[in-house]
Protein backbone atom coordinates (compact mmCIF):
# COMPACT_ATOMS: atom_id res chain seq x y z
CA UNK A 1 0.00 0.00 0.00
CA UNK A 2 1.24 3.47 -0.89
CA UNK A 3 1.36 5.93 1.97
CA UNK A 4 -0.94 8.92 2.27
CA UNK A 5 1.12 11.84 3.50
CA UNK A 6 -0.33 14.95 5.09
CA UNK A 7 1.49 18.27 4.90
CA UNK A 8 0.36 21.50 6.54
CA UNK A 9 -0.02 25.20 5.87
CA UNK A 10 -0.23 27.37 9.01
CA UNK A 11 -0.16 31.12 9.55
CA UNK A 12 2.35 32.32 12.13
CA UNK A 13 -0.38 34.52 13.58
CA UNK A 14 -2.12 31.50 15.08
CA UNK A 15 -1.18 29.84 18.36
CA UNK A 16 0.66 26.59 17.51
CA UNK A 17 -0.52 24.79 20.63
CA UNK A 18 -4.17 25.46 19.86
CA UNK A 19 -3.73 24.67 16.18
CA UNK A 20 -1.92 21.43 17.03
CA UNK A 21 -4.73 20.26 19.28
CA UNK A 22 -7.34 21.08 16.62
CA UNK A 23 -5.22 19.24 14.04
CA UNK A 24 -5.11 16.03 16.08
CA UNK A 25 -8.83 16.17 16.76
CA UNK A 26 -9.66 16.70 13.09
CA UNK A 27 -7.32 14.05 11.67
CA UNK A 28 -8.33 11.49 14.31
CA UNK A 29 -11.98 11.98 13.32
CA UNK A 30 -11.21 10.84 9.77
CA UNK A 31 -10.06 7.37 10.85
CA UNK A 32 -7.64 6.99 7.94
CA UNK A 33 -4.04 5.80 7.82
CA UNK A 34 -1.50 8.53 7.08
CA UNK A 35 2.00 9.84 7.74
CA UNK A 36 2.05 13.36 9.18
CA UNK A 37 4.80 15.52 7.67
CA UNK A 38 3.79 18.94 8.98
CA UNK A 39 5.42 21.80 7.09
CA UNK A 40 8.32 19.65 5.86
CA UNK A 41 7.68 19.26 2.12
CA UNK A 42 11.06 17.69 1.31
CA UNK A 43 9.52 14.35 0.25
CA UNK A 44 6.34 15.75 -1.31
CA UNK A 45 5.24 13.65 -4.29
CA UNK A 46 7.43 10.62 -3.59
CA UNK A 47 5.23 8.31 -1.50
CA UNK A 48 1.71 8.22 -2.92
CA UNK A 49 -1.22 10.50 -2.19
CA UNK A 50 -0.29 14.01 -1.04
CA UNK A 51 -2.76 15.98 1.08
CA UNK A 52 -2.17 19.59 2.12
CA UNK A 53 -4.01 20.45 5.32
CA UNK A 54 -4.76 24.17 5.20
CA UNK A 55 -4.97 24.56 8.96
CA UNK A 56 -5.59 28.32 9.14
CA UNK A 57 -6.34 31.41 7.14
CA UNK A 58 -3.51 33.67 6.06
CA UNK A 59 -1.71 30.80 4.32
CA UNK A 60 -2.49 31.69 0.72
CA UNK A 61 0.80 33.41 -0.01
CA UNK A 62 2.76 30.64 1.72
CA UNK A 63 1.21 28.20 -0.75
CA UNK A 64 1.92 30.45 -3.74
CA UNK A 65 5.61 30.52 -2.81
CA UNK A 66 5.66 26.72 -2.43
CA UNK A 67 3.84 26.03 -5.69
CA UNK A 68 6.81 25.93 -8.14
CA UNK A 69 8.66 23.50 -5.87
CA UNK A 70 5.63 21.25 -5.43
CA UNK A 71 4.75 21.21 -9.13
CA UNK A 72 8.29 20.15 -10.01
CA UNK A 73 8.00 17.14 -7.70
CA UNK A 74 4.56 15.78 -8.54
CA UNK A 75 2.06 16.02 -11.41
CA UNK A 76 -0.80 15.09 -9.08
CA UNK A 77 -3.71 17.47 -8.61
CA UNK A 78 -3.62 19.42 -5.35
CA UNK A 79 -5.87 18.03 -2.63
CA UNK A 80 -6.53 20.55 0.13
CA UNK A 81 -7.88 19.41 3.49
CA UNK A 82 -10.13 22.00 5.14
CA UNK A 83 -11.42 21.50 8.66
CA UNK A 84 -13.76 24.46 8.81
CA UNK A 85 -11.90 25.99 11.77
CA UNK A 86 -9.57 29.03 11.86
CA UNK A 87 -10.66 30.14 8.36
CA UNK A 88 -9.31 26.90 6.92
CA UNK A 89 -12.06 26.64 4.30
CA UNK A 90 -11.83 30.28 3.22
CA UNK A 91 -8.07 30.02 2.67
CA UNK A 92 -8.52 26.73 0.79
CA UNK A 93 -11.03 28.36 -1.55
CA UNK A 94 -8.66 31.22 -2.32
CA UNK A 95 -5.85 28.75 -3.02
CA UNK A 96 -8.04 26.57 -5.23
CA UNK A 97 -9.24 29.62 -7.17
CA UNK A 98 -5.59 30.58 -7.72
CA UNK A 99 -4.80 27.08 -8.97
CA UNK A 100 -7.75 27.16 -11.36
CA UNK A 101 -6.47 30.44 -12.79
CA UNK A 102 -3.16 28.68 -13.52
CA UNK A 103 -4.93 25.77 -15.21
CA UNK A 104 -3.93 23.44 -12.37
CA UNK A 105 -6.44 20.90 -11.09
CA UNK A 106 -7.27 20.70 -7.41
CA UNK A 107 -10.01 19.84 -4.94
CA UNK A 108 -10.98 20.84 -1.41
CA UNK A 109 -11.73 17.87 0.86
CA UNK A 110 -14.28 19.26 3.28
CA UNK A 111 -17.45 18.01 4.94
CA UNK A 112 -18.41 15.31 7.38
CA UNK A 113 -15.53 13.03 8.48
CA UNK A 114 -17.05 9.99 6.74
CA UNK A 115 -17.24 11.88 3.43
CA UNK A 116 -13.66 13.13 3.67
CA UNK A 117 -12.43 9.65 4.60
CA UNK A 118 -14.24 8.15 1.60
CA UNK A 119 -12.62 10.68 -0.73
CA UNK A 120 -9.19 9.96 0.75
CA UNK A 121 -9.61 6.20 0.29
CA UNK A 122 -10.79 6.72 -3.29
CA UNK A 123 -7.97 9.11 -4.19
CA UNK A 124 -5.44 6.81 -2.57
CA UNK A 125 -6.69 3.90 -4.69
CA UNK A 126 -6.35 6.06 -7.82
CA UNK A 127 -2.82 6.98 -6.80
CA UNK A 128 -1.91 3.33 -6.27
CA UNK A 129 -3.38 2.37 -9.62
CA UNK A 130 -1.41 5.13 -11.31
CA UNK A 131 1.74 3.77 -9.69
CA UNK A 132 1.06 0.24 -10.92
CA UNK A 133 0.67 1.43 -14.51
CA UNK A 134 3.61 3.82 -14.57
CA UNK A 135 6.69 2.38 -16.22
CA UNK A 136 4.93 -0.72 -17.55
CA UNK A 137 5.41 -2.10 -21.04
CA UNK A 138 2.54 -3.50 -23.11
CA UNK A 139 3.20 -5.52 -26.23
CA UNK A 140 1.37 -5.27 -29.55
CA UNK A 141 2.03 -8.61 -31.24
CA UNK A 142 1.39 -8.10 -34.92
CA UNK A 143 -0.81 -5.12 -35.78
CA UNK A 144 -4.46 -4.46 -34.90
CA UNK A 145 -6.88 -6.61 -36.87
CA UNK A 146 -7.96 -5.09 -40.16
CA UNK A 147 -11.59 -4.71 -39.07
CA UNK A 148 -10.75 -2.53 -36.06
CA UNK A 149 -11.03 0.61 -38.18
CA UNK A 150 -11.95 2.92 -35.27
CA UNK A 151 -9.82 1.36 -32.52
CA UNK A 152 -6.85 3.68 -32.94
CA UNK A 153 -4.50 4.88 -30.23
CA UNK A 154 -2.08 7.70 -29.43
CA UNK A 155 1.30 6.43 -28.23
CA UNK A 156 2.40 9.80 -26.88
CA UNK A 157 -0.77 10.30 -24.83
CA UNK A 158 -0.61 6.75 -23.50
CA UNK A 159 2.99 7.27 -22.45
CA UNK A 160 2.47 10.70 -20.91
CA UNK A 161 -0.88 10.09 -19.24
CA UNK A 162 -0.57 6.45 -18.19
CA UNK A 163 3.19 5.89 -18.14
CA UNK A 164 2.74 2.87 -20.43
CA UNK A 165 5.23 2.05 -23.19
CA UNK A 166 3.50 0.43 -26.18
CA UNK A 167 6.03 -2.00 -27.62
CA UNK A 168 5.66 -3.48 -31.11
CA UNK A 169 6.53 -7.15 -31.60
CA UNK A 170 6.41 -8.68 -35.10
CA UNK A 171 3.97 -11.54 -35.52
CA UNK A 172 6.80 -13.51 -37.09
CA UNK A 173 8.66 -13.52 -33.78
CA UNK A 174 5.73 -15.26 -32.09
CA UNK A 175 5.35 -17.75 -34.94
CA UNK A 176 9.05 -18.61 -34.80
CA UNK A 177 8.80 -19.12 -31.05
CA UNK A 178 5.81 -21.44 -31.51
CA UNK A 179 7.84 -23.56 -33.96
CA UNK A 180 10.78 -23.71 -31.52
CA UNK A 181 8.53 -24.74 -28.61
CA UNK A 182 8.57 -28.45 -27.94
CA UNK A 183 5.18 -30.04 -27.50
CA UNK A 184 4.30 -29.86 -23.82
CA UNK A 185 1.51 -31.98 -22.34
CA UNK A 186 -1.50 -29.78 -21.75
CA UNK A 187 -3.11 -29.72 -18.30
CA UNK A 188 -6.48 -29.47 -20.05
CA UNK A 189 -8.69 -32.39 -21.01
CA UNK A 190 -11.70 -32.82 -23.24
CA UNK A 191 -14.02 -35.67 -24.19
CA UNK A 192 -14.00 -34.42 -27.80
CA UNK A 193 -11.34 -35.82 -30.12
CA UNK A 194 -10.99 -32.60 -32.16
CA UNK A 195 -10.26 -30.62 -28.98
CA UNK A 196 -7.76 -33.19 -27.66
CA UNK A 197 -5.92 -33.04 -30.99
CA UNK A 198 -5.81 -29.24 -30.87
CA UNK A 199 -4.59 -28.96 -27.27
CA UNK A 200 -0.83 -29.53 -27.89
CA UNK A 201 -0.62 -26.59 -30.32
CA UNK A 202 -2.78 -24.44 -28.03
CA UNK A 203 -0.28 -25.23 -25.27
CA UNK A 204 2.63 -24.33 -27.57
CA UNK A 205 1.03 -20.94 -28.28
CA UNK A 206 0.67 -20.30 -24.55
CA UNK A 207 4.30 -21.27 -23.87
CA UNK A 208 5.53 -19.10 -26.76
CA UNK A 209 3.53 -16.11 -25.49
CA UNK A 210 5.04 -16.57 -22.05
CA UNK A 211 8.53 -16.50 -23.54
CA UNK A 212 7.75 -13.22 -25.31
CA UNK A 213 6.40 -11.79 -22.05
CA UNK A 214 9.71 -12.59 -20.35
CA UNK A 215 11.95 -11.57 -23.25
CA UNK A 216 10.30 -8.18 -23.71
CA UNK A 217 9.51 -7.55 -20.02
CA UNK A 218 5.80 -7.19 -20.67
CA UNK A 219 3.05 -6.55 -18.15
CA UNK A 220 0.44 -6.98 -20.84
CA UNK A 221 -0.12 -7.70 -24.50
CA UNK A 222 -2.62 -7.84 -27.31
CA UNK A 223 -2.22 -10.18 -30.25
CA UNK A 224 -3.42 -10.23 -33.84
CA UNK A 225 -4.78 -13.63 -32.99
CA UNK A 226 -6.72 -14.45 -36.16
CA UNK A 227 -3.39 -14.78 -38.00
CA UNK A 228 -2.80 -17.93 -35.95
CA UNK A 229 -5.77 -19.61 -37.66
CA UNK A 230 -3.96 -19.74 -40.99
CA UNK A 231 -0.40 -19.95 -39.69
CA UNK A 232 -0.72 -22.79 -37.15
CA UNK A 233 -4.37 -23.85 -37.52
CA UNK A 234 -5.17 -22.93 -33.93
CA UNK A 235 -6.08 -20.00 -31.68
CA UNK A 236 -4.63 -18.01 -28.80
CA UNK A 237 -7.83 -18.28 -26.76
CA UNK A 238 -6.53 -20.72 -24.15
CA UNK A 239 -3.16 -18.98 -23.85
CA UNK A 240 -4.76 -15.58 -23.29
CA UNK A 241 -7.16 -17.04 -20.72
CA UNK A 242 -4.26 -18.46 -18.74
CA UNK A 243 -2.05 -15.38 -19.02
CA UNK A 244 -4.84 -13.17 -17.71
CA UNK A 245 -5.35 -15.52 -14.78
CA UNK A 246 -1.63 -15.19 -14.03
CA UNK A 247 -1.85 -11.39 -13.88
CA UNK A 248 -0.58 -10.61 -17.40
CA UNK A 249 -3.13 -8.46 -19.22
CA UNK A 250 -3.81 -10.35 -22.45
CA UNK A 251 -6.16 -9.06 -25.13
CA UNK A 252 -7.43 -10.23 -28.48
CA UNK A 253 -7.32 -9.05 -32.08
CA UNK A 254 -4.57 -6.47 -31.53
CA UNK A 255 -7.15 -4.15 -29.94
CA UNK A 256 -4.97 -1.61 -28.11
CA UNK A 257 -7.78 0.46 -26.53
CA UNK A 258 -9.30 -2.75 -25.15
CA UNK A 259 -5.92 -3.79 -23.74
CA UNK A 260 -5.45 -0.37 -22.14
CA UNK A 261 -8.93 -0.59 -20.64
CA UNK A 262 -8.11 -4.00 -19.17
CA UNK A 263 -4.82 -2.67 -17.79
CA UNK A 264 -6.43 0.39 -16.18
CA UNK A 265 -9.18 -1.70 -14.64
CA UNK A 266 -6.78 -4.29 -13.26
CA UNK A 267 -4.43 -1.64 -11.83
CA UNK A 268 -7.29 0.16 -10.07
CA UNK A 269 -9.57 -2.65 -8.96
CA UNK A 270 -7.41 -5.79 -8.96
CA UNK A 271 -10.05 -7.40 -11.19
CA UNK A 272 -9.21 -9.24 -14.39
CA UNK A 273 -11.33 -8.10 -17.33
CA UNK A 274 -13.33 -10.06 -19.89
CA UNK A 275 -12.84 -8.54 -23.37
CA UNK A 276 -16.09 -9.07 -25.23
CA UNK A 277 -18.37 -7.53 -27.82
CA UNK A 278 -22.14 -7.08 -27.69
CA UNK A 279 -23.97 -9.67 -29.78
CA UNK A 280 -27.45 -8.30 -29.12
CA UNK A 281 -28.96 -5.34 -27.26
CA UNK A 282 -32.47 -4.60 -26.08
CA UNK A 283 -32.53 -0.78 -25.94
CA UNK A 284 -35.91 -0.79 -24.20
CA UNK A 285 -34.86 -2.95 -21.24
CA UNK A 286 -31.09 -2.36 -21.14
CA UNK A 287 -30.29 -6.07 -21.45
CA UNK A 288 -27.12 -6.85 -23.41
CA UNK A 289 -25.54 -10.14 -24.49
CA UNK A 290 -21.72 -10.01 -24.47
CA UNK A 291 -19.69 -12.76 -26.14
CA UNK A 292 -16.13 -13.86 -26.93
CA UNK A 293 -14.18 -17.10 -27.33
CA UNK A 294 -11.83 -16.56 -24.39
CA UNK A 295 -12.21 -15.36 -20.82
CA UNK A 296 -9.69 -15.16 -17.95
CA UNK A 297 -9.76 -18.45 -16.10
CA UNK A 298 -9.68 -16.72 -12.71
CA UNK A 299 -13.05 -15.09 -13.49
CA UNK A 300 -15.03 -18.27 -14.00
CA UNK A 301 -16.68 -20.79 -11.69
CA UNK A 302 -16.24 -23.45 -14.35
CA UNK A 303 -15.45 -23.67 -18.05
CA UNK A 304 -15.65 -26.00 -21.02
CA UNK A 305 -13.43 -26.28 -24.08
CA UNK A 306 -14.91 -25.91 -27.52
CA UNK A 307 -13.67 -24.91 -30.95
CA UNK A 308 -13.16 -21.28 -31.92
CA UNK A 309 -16.54 -20.02 -33.15
CA UNK A 310 -15.78 -18.23 -36.42
CA UNK A 311 -13.30 -20.79 -37.74
CA UNK A 312 -14.56 -23.98 -36.11
CA UNK A 313 -10.97 -25.02 -35.30
CA UNK A 314 -8.52 -24.76 -32.44
CA UNK A 315 -9.53 -24.32 -28.80
CA UNK A 316 -12.04 -21.81 -27.50
CA UNK A 317 -13.41 -21.39 -23.98
CA UNK A 318 -16.97 -21.36 -22.73
CA UNK A 319 -16.74 -19.81 -19.30
CA UNK A 320 -19.45 -19.55 -16.67
CA UNK A 321 -19.15 -16.60 -14.30
CA UNK A 322 -21.05 -16.26 -11.04
CA UNK A 323 -24.12 -14.09 -11.45
CA UNK A 324 -23.95 -10.75 -9.69
CA UNK A 325 -22.75 -7.15 -10.00
CA UNK A 326 -20.55 -6.21 -12.95
CA UNK A 327 -19.09 -3.09 -14.52
CA UNK A 328 -18.79 -2.48 -18.27
CA UNK A 329 -15.81 -0.29 -19.15
CA UNK A 330 -14.01 1.09 -22.20
CA UNK A 331 -11.64 3.98 -22.83
CA UNK A 332 -10.55 5.30 -26.19
CA UNK A 333 -6.96 4.92 -27.33
CA UNK A 334 -6.24 8.61 -26.82
CA UNK A 335 -8.00 8.65 -23.41
CA UNK A 336 -10.35 11.42 -24.58
CA UNK A 337 -13.54 9.36 -24.13
CA UNK A 338 -14.71 6.58 -21.90
CA UNK A 339 -17.81 4.57 -21.08
CA UNK A 340 -18.67 3.09 -17.69
CA UNK A 341 -21.91 1.32 -16.79
CA UNK A 342 -22.82 -0.80 -13.80
CA UNK A 343 -25.23 -3.69 -14.00
CA UNK A 344 -25.91 -7.29 -13.08
CA UNK A 345 -24.78 -10.45 -14.80
CA UNK A 346 -28.14 -12.19 -14.87
CA UNK A 347 -27.24 -15.40 -16.69
CA UNK A 348 -24.65 -17.32 -18.70
CA UNK A 349 -25.75 -19.14 -21.81
CA UNK A 350 -24.29 -21.59 -24.30
CA UNK A 351 -25.91 -21.16 -27.68
CA UNK A 352 -24.02 -22.87 -30.54
CA UNK A 353 -24.21 -20.02 -33.06
CA UNK A 354 -22.19 -17.48 -31.02
CA UNK A 355 -18.73 -16.99 -29.59
CA UNK A 356 -18.31 -19.54 -26.82
CA UNK A 357 -18.50 -17.45 -23.62
CA UNK A 358 -21.86 -15.70 -23.47
CA UNK A 359 -22.94 -13.35 -20.67
CA UNK A 360 -26.26 -11.56 -20.38
CA UNK A 361 -25.95 -8.27 -18.49
CA UNK A 362 -28.82 -6.10 -17.27
CA UNK A 363 -27.73 -2.45 -17.08
CA UNK A 364 -28.62 -0.60 -13.88
CA UNK A 365 -29.55 2.37 -16.05
CA UNK A 366 -31.31 1.00 -19.12
CA UNK A 367 -30.90 4.34 -20.92
CA UNK A 368 -27.15 3.68 -21.15
CA UNK A 369 -27.89 1.02 -23.76
CA UNK A 370 -28.35 3.85 -26.27
CA UNK A 371 -24.59 4.51 -26.12
CA UNK A 372 -23.86 1.23 -27.92
CA UNK A 373 -26.22 2.18 -30.75
CA UNK A 374 -25.30 5.86 -31.10
CA UNK A 375 -21.67 6.57 -30.18
CA UNK A 376 -19.78 3.44 -29.08
CA UNK A 377 -16.04 3.35 -28.48
CA UNK A 378 -15.37 0.46 -30.85
CA UNK A 379 -17.00 -2.94 -30.46
CA UNK A 380 -14.97 -4.54 -27.68
CA UNK A 381 -15.79 -3.64 -24.08
CA UNK A 382 -14.43 -4.93 -20.79
CA UNK A 383 -16.63 -6.71 -18.25
CA UNK A 384 -15.44 -6.61 -14.63
CA UNK A 385 -16.86 -8.38 -11.62
CA UNK A 386 -18.21 -5.92 -9.05
CA UNK A 387 -19.25 -2.28 -9.22
CA UNK A 388 -16.32 0.07 -9.86
CA UNK A 389 -17.82 3.11 -11.60
CA UNK A 390 -16.76 5.67 -9.00
CA UNK A 391 -13.12 4.55 -8.93
CA UNK A 392 -12.79 4.35 -12.72
CA UNK A 393 -14.47 7.74 -13.15
CA UNK A 394 -12.10 9.34 -10.64
CA UNK A 395 -9.03 8.00 -12.44
CA UNK A 396 -10.21 9.04 -15.88
CA UNK A 397 -11.39 12.45 -14.73
CA UNK A 398 -7.81 13.17 -13.75
CA UNK A 399 -6.53 12.07 -17.15
CA UNK A 400 -9.10 13.95 -19.18
CA UNK A 401 -9.11 17.23 -17.25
Amino acid sequence: MMETRIYTLTSRLHDEKAVGAATREFLDSLNVSYVFRGDDYADYGSHGLNLIFVRTGGTENIFRQLLPQLRSRSPQPFYLLASGKSNSLAASMEILSFLNQQGIRGEILHGQPAYIAHRIHLLSAVCEGRGRLSGSRMGIIGSPSDWLISSTFDRKTVSEQLGIDLHDIPMEELLQEIVRTNDTPSPEQSPRMEIRQALPMAENIYQALKKLVGRHHLKGLTIRCFDLLSAVKNTGCLGLARLNAEGIVAGCEGDVPAMLSMAIAQALTGETGFQANPASIDPETGEILFVHCTIPLNMVERYELDTHFESGIGVGIRGYVKEGPVTIFKTSGDLSRHFIAEGMLVRNQAKPNLCRTQQVVQLADKDQAAYFLTHPIGNHHIILRGHHRELLEEFLLEKQS
